[in-house]
């Protein structure tokens, strides 16, 4: 597989084109890009046919999926405030299969329609990239639906972010662009390695939910989880106690046999109300009892620790391998929201994996796998890293 990214700082939608394509074709050496992501700024809200018009016809047809997003991500920087485009082009990743799909209200729920994913006859349903509508698509939903009907799909992308005042997005499908639903890419034979790096440490003990409901948990270890949560506010240090303050999070213990669980070993999920009279605490999903659970904390610091772990461990399984690129999915919640310095996670990316061909967006909300289930994430950075060759002996 070959990869070529580039970052152009521009509102022109021609200028954009040409330069982008341009930079992302030449690591390629004349072969002719198979795949394309295409991620444009807010600034591109009302001329996204144009821009994707213009590098259709620079880079020929060719499958392509993307989207206008708050800010952008390329090579190792993260574009918060001034117009960008970034592209990602690749070649030598076997079959691609772009679609839509929409999302269609009905009573008692409703239909996902456009695209099937189903088990392949001769393999696994492999890799899906997937950019979705907040406002139309509920990907919670569709993730939920595959983790049971379709194991071993794997999901990765975000939603769209570009639009989010106006509630409106823009879709990047090949030389399209559509305003609600999903566009997506299945990557049949190319192989992927997911990152996903929810920024936060556990903190206390683990405790065992004895009693729950839906996304109520009543009970932790025989006590109310309220109880808990302030017994753990008393031993804890200062700086603890001031971000559980902030923020309570719950961790979900994703593999209940390993004896410990550890940073990265958790699905995260926001504590989002208590009942001070029954000390029950609302979460942001549903918890079963017999789950193990870690309440969180979520800091810049904490956030640079998990990703590094993640990149470092995946420099190692990489036996010597240098990554051909990655795509680069970060919420609108990290950058300089979060960090002191700009460019954080794509500049982590660059320092710990080289300077590899890197596309992004900063999206209102991620997809990404934990535990081999999909999950929708907030706060989180979900990499598709992309392993280049064995090297030569």
């Amino acid at each position: 597989m070959k990869a070529g990214s580039a970052l152009v700082l521009t509102a022109d939608p021609g200028e954009a084109a040409s330069r982008a394509v341009q930079e992302a074709c030449a690591p390629l050496e004349g072969t002719p890009p198979e795949f394309g992501v295409l991620f444009a700024s807010a600034h591109f809200l009302g001329s996204a046919e144009d821009l994707a018009a213009q590098v259709t016809k620079r880079a020929g047809p060719l499958p392509l999926i993307g989207c206008v997003a708050e800010s952008v991500v390329g090579v190792a920087r993260e574009v918060e405030s001034e117009p960008a485009v970034s592209l990602w082009l690749a070649a030598g990743l076997g079959p691609v299969e772009t679609f839509a799909m929409e999302f269609v209200a009905a009573p008692g729920g409703g239909v996902f329609g456009g695209y099937r994913f189903e088990p392949r006859p001769t393999g696994p349903p492999g890799v899906h990239l997937m950019i979705c509508d907040p406002f139309t698509f509920p990907a919670d939903n569709l993730l939920a639906h595959l983790n049971e009907h379709v194991p071993g799909a794997l999901v990765m992308g975000g939603l769209a972010s570009g639009g989010l005042g106006q509630r409106q997005s823009r879709l990047f499908l090949d030389g399209r662009v559509l305003s609600r639903g999903a566009v997506g890419a299945r990557l049949g034979g190319a192989e992927i390695h997911p990152l996903v790096s929810q920024g936060c440490r556990p903190v206390g003990q683990p405790y065992t939910v004895t009693s729950a409901e839906g996304n109520v948990i009543r009970e932790l270890a025989g006590r109310p989880p309220l109880e808990r949560l302030r017994e753990l506010v008393t031993v804890l240090p200062e700086r603890d106690r001031n971000l559980l303050a902030s923020g309570v999070h719950l961790g979900v213990v994703m593999d209940e046999y390993r004896a410990e669980g550890r940073q990265g070993d958790f699905l995260i999920r926001g504590v989002v109300g208590a009942d001070p009279t029954s000390g029950a605490l609302v979460v942001g999903d549903e918890i079963e009892v017999g789950q193990t659970v870690q309440f969180h904390v979520r800091d810049a610091g904490s956030a640079d620790e998990d990703l590094r772990h993640a990149l470092e461990q995946e420099a190692a399984a990489l036996g010597g391998r240098r990554a051909a690129g990655a795509l680069l999915y970060t919420c609108n919640g990290r950058g300089t929201r979060l960090f002191s310095e700009p460019d954080h996670d794509a500049g982590l990316v660059a320092k710990i994996l080289g300077p590899i061909p890197v596309a992004g967006f900063f999206c209102a909300g991620e997809l990404g796998p934990v535990g081999g289930r999909n999950f929708l994430h907030g706060f989180t950075a979900s990499i598709a890293l992309f392993p280049g060759a064995a090297p030569r002996t």
